[in-house]
């Protein structure tokens, strides 16, 4: 099977705003990404890795502001609140906005968000300009990509790329709290 090229991180941005997806060093694992905003990108997403519509997704950013047209507008105090976790591996679930469509948010009445630590995240969505999805680079229920190799062997041509980096050291997927509540949905 012949290998992926890595991409650069610009590269990769010229992919997302394609419509493509593709698969980036995250913290503790390789994690697919897509465009949020584009549906047909976000189901096939889905698709790769047999997770239901209903359960939702992860969206990752390097700022703020481009979570801004995902949620409900929240307090100075509940912005503070995410902002001391972050950038790093805590993901918040913030009151869902009308500019979260069900292909995100699933069933959910909100949307889980996180900013970045890694170099590689923050680069990419600085260089697409927006908010990406992001998840752990596994079909069902098989362990997160880890390698390049177990990235081909998982998705071989279906991905448009995957962006050179290393991993993280992280070793667990990111902890999810609820924004309004504070409860921790998701060890960390």
């Amino acid at each position: 099977m012949h290998g992926h090229s890595l991409l650069t991180v610009s590269q990769a941005a010229q992919c997302l705003r394609d419509g493509e997806i593709i698969a980036y060093p995250t913290e503790a694992v390789y994690g697919l990404g897509c465009d949020p905003g584009n549906e047909s990108a976000v189901r096939r997403l889905l698709a790769l890795k047999n997770r239901p519509i209903e359960a939702g997704l992860i969206l990752i950013a390097d700022t703020f502001e481009r979570f801004q047209s995902f949620i409900q507008p929240v307090s100075n105090e509940q912005k503070e609140r995410a902002m001391a976790a972050w950038p790093g591996p805590v993901t918040w679930l913030f009151p869902r906005g009308d500019g979260a469509p069900g292909w995100l948010a699933g069933e959910h009445q909100t949307i889980a968000l996180r900013i970045s630590a890694h170099p590689v995240c923050q680069a990419l969505c600085a260089a697409f300009n927006d908010a990406i999805v992001s998840t752990s680079a596994n079909p069902g229920k098989a362990e997160p990509a880890r390698t390049v190799a177990q990235l081909e062997q998982y998705f071989g041509a279906a991905l448009g790329g995957i962006v050179e980096g290393k991993l993280g050291g992280g070793v667990r997927p990111s902890e999810i709290r609820d924004l309004v509540s504070g409860q921790v949905l998701r060890e960390g």
